[in-house]
C-alpha cells in the first residue's frame, strides 16, 4: 500500500512538466420560483470542470462559479494506473455537515486514497479515508456491492438488475432503506421504503416525471463525535413531520443546446421554470 502511494506521488509530481490533454466543461442554470403564496424567487448556479491528462494519469477540478463570493472548489482528485491497480487521491475536504433536514451534524475529513484492482472476476475496490474508515467494493455476477467499515456503524449497500428490475439496498448501521425500479410500457416505474413513487414517461428531450413523497414523522436528533466513531457516527439533525405531496416535473430540450423545465409541487402549491444548458 505504502510503495503504491509512494509512487502514485511520484507519478502525480511528474506530470506537472507536461500535461497532455486539458478538456473543459460546465453548466449553467437559472430558476424562477414562484414559491405558491409565498415571496417569489429567483436562484442560479454555474459549475466548470477542468480535466488534465498525461499517461495514464488524471487530474479533475471542479468549481461553483455563480454569485460574487468568487469560484468556490468543489472538487480536486488525481489517479494514476499502474497496470490492474488503479490509485485516487481525493485531495479536497468537501463540507459534510448540513442544517437540512436529518442531515450529518458533525463535520468530517472526507479527503483519502482509493486503491482498485481490475481481476477477472470482477472490479474490486479497497478505500481508505483520512478518519480510518475502509471500504470494499465490487462487482460480481451483475451484482454490485460495498460495505465500509466504521466503528459501531458500518454501511453496506448492494444493487443489481433481476428480470427487468433494478434493485438496490442500503444497511447504515442497522436501518435498511431500498428501492426498486422497472419499466412498464415505457413508463419508467421506482418505489422505494419511504413508500414514495415515481414515475417517468416520454421520448428522450421530452418528459415527464410525476414523483409522490409520502407523509413522514418526527424523527428527534442525534448525537455524534467529531471521529464519527460512535454508534450515531457523526451524527444527524431532527427530522421534522412533513404531509405527503406530489411534484410534476416536464421538460423539453430546444435545438439550441439550452433544455427548459417547468415543476409544479402541491405542497405549497408552487411553479418553478428553470433553463439550463451543460457544454
Amino acid at each position: 500500500m505504502k510503495k503504491l502511494i509512494a509512487l502514485f506521488a511520484t507519478t502525480a509530481v511528474a506530470s506537472t512538466s507536461a500535461m497532455g490533454a486539458i478538456a473543459l466543461s460546465g453548466a449553467a442554470s437559472v430558476s424562477y420560483d414562484d414559491n405558491g403564496s409565498a415571496a417569489s424567487s429567483t436562484s442560479y448556479d454555474a459549475d466548470i470542470t477542468l480535466v488534465g491528462t498525461t499517461g495514464g494519469t488524471t487530474f479533475t477540478y471542479t468549481m461553483d462559479v455563480e454569485g460574487n463570493a468568487g469560484p468556490n472548489t468543489t472538487a480536486t482528485t488525481m489517479a494514476t494506473t499502474i497496470g490492474p491497480v488503479t490509485v485516487s487521491a481525493d485531495m479536497h475536504d468537501e463540507t459534510s455537515a448540513t442544517t437540512d433536514t436529518g442531515g450529518q451534524t458533525i463535520e468530517s475529513v472526507d479527503t483519502g486514497i482509493t486503491v482498485s484492482l481490475a481481476a477477472p472476476i470482477g472490479d474490486a475496490t479497497i478505500g481508505l479515508d483520512n478518519s480510518g474508515n475502509v471500504s470494499v467494493s465490487g462487482s460480481w455476477a451483475g451484482v454490485a456491492i460495498s460495505h465500509t467499515i466504521k466503528d459501531g456503524s458500518d454501511t453496506t449497500t448492494g444493487s443489481a438488475s433481476i428480470a427487468g428490475m433494478d434493485i438496490s439496498l442500503t444497511n447504515d448501521a442497522g436501518a435498511t432503506e431500498w428501492s426498486i425500479g422497472t419499466t412498464v410500457s415505457g413508463v419508467a416505474v421506482t418505489l422505494n421504503s419511504d413508500k414514495a413513487v415515481t414515475a417517468a414517461f416520454g421520448l428522450a428531450g421530452n418528459t415527464m416525471t410525476v414523483a409522490h413523497t409520502a407523509a413522514r414523522s418526527y424523527t428527534a436528533a442525534k448525537v455524534g463525535t467529531t471521529l464519527g466513531d460512535g454508534a450515531n457516527g457523526y451524527g444527524t439533525n431532527a427530522v421534522e413531520s412533513k404531509t405527503s405531496f406530489t411534484t410534476v416535473a416536464i421538460s423539453r430540450a430546444l435545438t439550441s443546446g439550452a433544455a427548459l423545465s417547468a415543476t409544479y409541487n402541491s405542497f405549497d402549491e408552487s411553479l418553478t421554470l428553470k433553463a439550463s444548458v451543460a457544454f
